[in-house]
């Protein structure tokens, strides 16, 4: 019988092709050198202030094919605590300003030369005049009622007469709002001014 050979062999097949399925993922995850070389020199280039290289490092600047040359970085773990005091030392000044509160511009007051005059005392405040109503061109010269009749007056104009009494509109501008023994009072309907009292003449 063959079946003892064949699993023998499928059992060998199976263990070499595990073992280079191991060794595929192993050099997928284990870095390479080049890799590392390239990473090196950028750690280099980040300045740290404060730290100063070791006496024995040494920078070449150029070399005969013209590429710069780096040293290689020290790893000494030594702790520089004079380096470490001197930066403790500083201390951080800043202008006053919240860089997270959003601030307007600081407004500039003039200051006033001399001394400010804040005396009102002779300062009239009030409503501004105004101005007074146009006289009443009507003249007042007697009376035309009889006794017992309500009161009825003569007022002119030039050469125009009129007899009203007390509510009448003369000249269809002029109101008589109150007949006296010695006077009228009158107002501009059109002008909308104050009553104004005409004497007897």
């Amino acid at each position: 019988m063959k079946l003892g050979t064949d699993n023998r062999r499928n059992t060998i097949i199976a263990a070499v092709l595990g073992v280079l399925a191991v060794l595929a993922v192993a050099y997928q995850f284990m870095p390479s050198s080049s890799t590392i070389a390239s990473t090196a020199p950028a750690a280099t280039e980040m300045p740290i202030t404060g730290i100063h290289p070791p006496t024995g490092a040494r920078r070449v600047t150029g070399s005969a094919s013209g590429k710069k040359e780096r040293a290689p970085q020290s790893l000494d773990p030594t702790l520089h605590l004079q380096q470490l005091a001197a930066t403790e030392q500083i201390k951080y000044e800043g202008s006053g300003r919240n860089i997270f509160v959003s601030q307007a511009a600081e407004v500039v007051i003039p200051k006033v030369i001399g001394k400010p005059n804040t005396d009102n005392a002779g300062v009239k405040w009030g409503p501004p005049p105004v101005a007074a109503p146009a006289p009443i061109p009507l003249k007042f010269f007697g009376f035309a009622s009889k006794p017992g009749e309500p009161k009825k007056i003569f007022l002119s104009k030039g050469d125009d007469v009129w007899i009203v009494g007390e509510g009448e509109i003369v000249d269809r501008r002029y109101r008589v709002i109150r007949i006296a023994s010695a006077s009228v009072e009158i107002q501009d309907v059109v002008g909308s001014g104050p009553a104004q009292t005409i004497p007897l003449s």
